[in-house]
């Protein structure tokens, strides 16, 4: 297809016939740009999540990882591409709910969505084969931060001794630590104005100094008996009293002994290398789902997460090419124009400094009223749908204005975003003086909306990478086989087990069982005698 180029991402068609051969051109968008950041807003129905699923697509295609945060269930559509685009590949995903509402059958509506998504692809000069080309690749992956019925990703060890020399870098790292373990415990503080937040940030500054982690344990400890002895100028019994430090060390000890945060010490390592590239080095698309968790948590681990990429950025040597995207679908609450939470601070050293290590961000939003557009003076590209409200509108183009999107017709603007139909952006770039009009393409990924808890876990375990095969050994495999099968069964004790159909002498592939089941191998000669 002639719009298939390496580093062209292909977004939809024009509005306008450039060509003037009576087709609507592809709207290809430069990947480079994303080197400069982008935003997507638009209101619910805009076809904001489409758009970004496009993106992220291409991005597949283009062999380029990605980290992308889904604060609500949405993005995890990108595990649902079906290169067969047939009705059986379709059925486990639609709602029965839909089909019940609307008097037809589970099957008939698979059969529906199927047709929809072979018409929609042929109308937008894409096929299966292209699906199985983005699927070749780059590898798809769904966590669960938080949540043990999934693909849950560990914190362990995210407050070890960063290697930044930069000691601004470090300070700002010190500051989001202190501010996200306070915010999980419901305290809004202020990095200067309070205690307890001066007075963590001095004891993980005081450790990271020595080259050791900070874990919780230790930080209930150091609290309890502080580590230090002055904060400026006054002891600390004058400064933060031991009847006041004994009842933070009891919230956080609260903390430390939920079930709810036991969970976030369980599964992978959240590790950014292996969030962008599998264990062979393909390139990786990894969505974390945070819709299970309570905003409190969702802060804590974006926080955290943030400060993971700030590092492995400042790790790399800088480059002119796109190196990853980070992708969030949501930002409401975690980038206000006033109020500082742990998020922001580090959300801001990205957007300033990330270009240079060829880290993309990309952020979507709803709410356009409720950001800070100061600091998002770093970002070049923005994608605009449909929004409805005047205040909407008003806020958006004054933010544009203020960074440096200047010379705009408000009033002829304002007008085209109140009357954008579905799936329709208005893209501002800085390679273009003109703003472009775009019609989205379909997406290859099945739009299914939210995915519910059960379909989250199925995804994330789909994506577990198989267990490691045990060393090739000749085993003698009896004329009947079902005996020792039964027998087999019987001392996994009852756990679940996948049948594999012996083709000859040996096995040399371990079966793929469900996360946190204990694999066991067991012989031919095992059942002797």
């Amino acid at each position: 297809m002639e719009y298939e180029k390496l580093g062209q991402f292909y977004l939809g068609t024009v509005a306008e016939d450039r060509d003037g051969d009576g087709r609507p051109d592809f709207m290809l968008f430069d990947s480079r740009e994303l080197r400069t950041h982008a935003i997507c807003v638009g209101m619910t129905g805009s076809g904001k999540t489409g758009l970004g699923i496009a993106m992220l697509e291409e991005a597949a295609m283009d062999g380029i990882p990605a980290i992308i945060v889904d604060p609500k269930g949405d993005m995890g559509n990108l595990l649902l591409s079906f290169p067969g685009l047939t009705a059986e590949e379709f059925r486990p995903w639609v709602q029965e709910s839909e089909a019940k509402a609307r008097g037809i059958t589970a099957d008939e509506l698979a059969e529906e969505k199927a047709d929809a998504w072979r018409t929609g692809l042929t109308a937008s000069a894409q096929t299966g084969d292209r699906i199985r080309v983005m699927r070749e690749r780059s590898d798809f992956a769904l966590y669960t931060p938080g949540g043990l019925f999934g693909r849950p990703l560990s914190v362990e060890g995210l407050f070890n001794a960063p290697l930044e020399k930069d000691m601004e870098i470090v300070n700002d790292m010190v500051v989001s630590a202190s501010s996200s373990v306070l915010h999980l415990i419901g305290i809004e503080a202020d990095p200067i104005k309070s205690r307890e937040h001066v007075f963590l940030s001095e004891i993980i500054r005081q450790r990271w100094s020595e080259g050791k982690a900070v874990d919780l344990p230790h930080l209930i400890q150091a609290v309890q008996n502080p580590p230090i002895k002055t904060i400026g100028v006054m002891d600390i019994e004058s400064f933060f009293p031991e009847k006041n430090r004994f009842d933070l060390a009891l919230q956080l000890n609260s903390i430390l002994a939920s079930p709810s945060f036991a969970s976030f010490l369980q599964g992978e390592p959240l590790n950014i290398d292996n969030l962008l590239y599998t264990a062979e080095g393909k390139p990786r698309l990894s969505i974390l789902s945070l819709s299970h968790l309570s905003d409190a948590e969702r802060m804590f681990f974006l926080t955290l997460l943030l400060n993971q990429m700030i590092a492995w950025m400042r790790s790399k040597q800088g480059t002119d090419s796109l190196r990853a995207l980070f992708y969030m679908d949501e930002i409401f609450g975690y980038f206000p124009p006033v109020a500082n939470p742990p998020s922001k601070l580090p959300l801001l050293t990205l957007l300033k400094q990330a270009r240079a290590y060829g880290l993309g961000m990309v952020l979507a939003t709803q709410n356009p009223a409720d950001l800070d557009y100061k600091g998002l003076s770093n970002i070049g590209s923005w994608f605009i749908g449909r929004l409805s409200t005047e205040r909407d509108r008003s806020r958006l183009l004054e933010g544009m204005v203020d960074t440096a999107h200047v010379g705009l017709e408000r009033g002829s603007l304002s007008e085209t975003i109140a009357n954008l139909e579905k799936r329709e952006f208005l893209l501002r770039r800085p390679s273009e003086k003109e703003p472009t009009l775009f019609t989205t393409r379909f997406c290859m990924s099945y739009l299914a909306g939210p995915l519910t808890r059960e379909q989250t876990a199925l995804l994330a375990r789909q994506a577990l990478p198989a267990a490691p095969a045990p060393p090739a050994v000749e085993v003698a495999v009896p004329e009947t086989t079902a005996a020792p099968a039964q027998t087999a069964t019987a001392l996994a004790q009852d756990l679940p087990v996948e049948e594999v159909e012996v083709q000859s002498g040996e096995i040399t592939q371990a079966p793929i069982g469900a996360a946190g089941i204990p694999v066991h191998y067991l012989y031919g000669n095992s059942f002797a005698g």
